[in-house]
């Protein structure tokens, strides 16, 4: 019985490779012929960055990621969403598509999530092997994933690199930018607008079948996606493309942000900051059946987040009005918020509650006559709706200010 390779040696063999190659290739040929299996390093946007395969080893999704030099967006989402590897664990998961296993498993080194190791199964051995030499390995591609990239004088070998690059922050001055992008699509590049599709709540039944990337470029002519940190990352160039998500998100199982008007491309860092945030917003707040969403729709509940912290701020009148409202179960501060949004129009105000006019009246004097709220000072009506938005916004979340821009 022939004994594996691992079973009587260390990774010796790898450490000296490190030191003496420096070679992400070479390290993965090594590791593959120690390990005894095919394998894919990949970095954070899904894409190869080296792999190894034995000359008789065939498998339709391995072979097809090596062609393509990255793995589909399904193949991704199953990443994304595996409680073991968001915790910097691996895992052995079967894909559709392939009679093999697969063991994840991701490659940190300083604390930063580079990309994964994805060791091909064939014939159940993998599981034999000591975490301690697994540990060994992993350490060893983390680190030389890590100096390959972090060199400061890599160039940029594709388009994508370098909006990666601008998003993260790498460019200090938009000159620069721009010289960097002279002789790319990008010199000349007017996209209107942006979408960030969530990987996680991705519903992975159309795996093999019909795949999302080849739906995203089916509709969405130039838009040129990537992923970049988890989240797929295409263009727009027209109001029409917001209304196809609706169809696609009903079909995956999509959670989709529409980012900002873009002015330019420089401004693509800050307008991504915000789109992000919106999207965790839109993933994990209740916000009901709501697949896709942009930043202005959410612009307030947005920056009423980023308030709530401050409950300082808010006079101590409204709290009182608040605490009455839970107590007494009473609709004081939301009519409040639906007056003082409305300019004090009684009419809208009532049309916004579905309440009588009579009611909405009495609950007007109420709030100044019982909580001495100063309606009539024109002066005081921001510093009111601003506090009221903050105490709607902890009682009732983020969904009651976007079905409110939904209306």
């Amino acid at each position: 019985m022939n004994e594996h390779k691992w079973a009587n040696c260390s990774v010796q063999a790898l450490v000296n490779e490190f030191f003496e190659q420096d070679d992400l290739h070479k390290l993965a040929e090594d590791t593959g012929i120690l390990l005894e299996c095919p394998l894919l390093i990949i970095d954070e946007t899904f894409h190869i960055a080296a792999h190894f395969s034995p000359p008789d080893f065939s498998d339709k999704l391995f072979g097809d990621a090596v062609s393509y030099g990255m793995i589909t967006y399904e193949f991704g989402a199953i990443i994304s969403k595996n409680d073991a590897l968001c915790v910097g664990k691996a895992d052995y998961i079967k894909l559709d598509g392939s009679i093999y296993k697969r063991r994840f498993a991701p490659l940190i080194s300083a604390g930063v999530r580079l990309g994964y190791l994805i060791c091909v199964d064939t014939d159940g051995h993998l599981q034999e092997i000591p975490t301690e030499i697994w540990q060994q390995i992993e350490m060893i591609l983390s680190k030389q994933l890590f100096i390959e990239t972090s060199r400061q004088d890599k160039p940029f070998e594709t388009t994508e690199e370098i909006l990666m690059h601008l998003l993260g922050g790498g460019f200090p001055s938009e000159p620069y930018f721009r010289l960097q992008t002279a002789n790319t699509y990008l010199s000349d590049f007017k996209p209107t607008a942006f979408a960030l599709i969530d990987l996680t709540v991705y519903n992975n039944e159309y795996a093999g079948k019909r795949q999302l990337k080849e739906e995203i470029r089916r509709y969405f002519a130039n838009s040129h996606d990537f992923v970049y940190k988890g989240d797929v990352f295409l263009f727009l160039h027209s109001k029409h493309d917001i209304n196809i998500f609706a169809e696609l998100a009903n079909e995956f199982g999509l959670k989709v942000i529409i980012s900002d008007p873009i002015n330019s491309l420089f401004e693509l860092p800050e307008l991504y900051r915000t789109a992000h945030e919106a999207l965790e917003m839109l993933i994990e707040a209740d916000l009901g059946n709501m697949f896709v969403s942009s930043v202005a729709n959410l612009r307030t509940p947005l920056m009423l987040k980023n308030l709530s912290h401050r409950k300082d701020l808010i006079p101590p009148k409204l709290i009182n009005l608040a605490e009455h409202d839970k107590s007494k179960d009473t609709m004081y501060l939301e009519t409040l918020y639906y007056y003082l949004i409305s300019s004090r129009s009684l009419k809208k105000t009532c049309d916004a509650l579905f309440t009588h006019r009579n009611t909405v009246l009495y609950r007007i004097r109420r709030i100044q006559e019982d909580f001495l709220i100063p309606l009539d000072d024109a002066a005081m009506h921001t510093e009111l709706l601003l506090g009221t938005a903050l105490l709607l916004f902890e009682i009732k979340g983020a969904a009651f200010f976007a079905n409110i821009k939904n209306n």
